[in-house]
C-alpha cells in the first residue's frame, strides 16, 4: 500500500511538471502527499490483509475532509 501510493505520489509530481497544472491533478498531488504524511500503514494493512488471504480484492478510495485525508475500502 505505501509503496503504490508513493508511486503514485511520484508519477503525478512527473505529469505535474510536465504538463503544468492541469484541473485536478495538483488536488491529487496534494491528496497523495497529506495522506503519505499521515497514514497508519500498519492499521491499514491490518484492516485489509485478511481479506486478501480470503481471496477477495481491496480498493482503497483517498478524498479529503475538511482537509484532512480520508479512505474507504472497498472489498470486492
Amino acid at each position: 500500500m505505501e509503496t503504490k501510493a508513493k508511486r503514485e505520489f511520484n508519477n503525478t509530481l512527473s505529469e505535474l511538471l510536465k504538463k503544468g497544472e492541469q484541473e485536478g491533478l495538483a488536488e491529487k498531488f496534494e491528496l497523495l502527499r497529506l495522506f503519505l504524511e499521515s497514514a497508519d500503514f500498519s492499521q491499514m494493512r491490518n484492516e485489509y490483509e485478511k481479506h486478501l488471504i480470503e481471496g477477495k480484492r481491496v480498493r482503497f478510495i483517498f478524498y479529503l475532509v475538511a482537509g484532512k485525508p480520508k479512505y474507504e475500502i472497498k472489498i470486492i
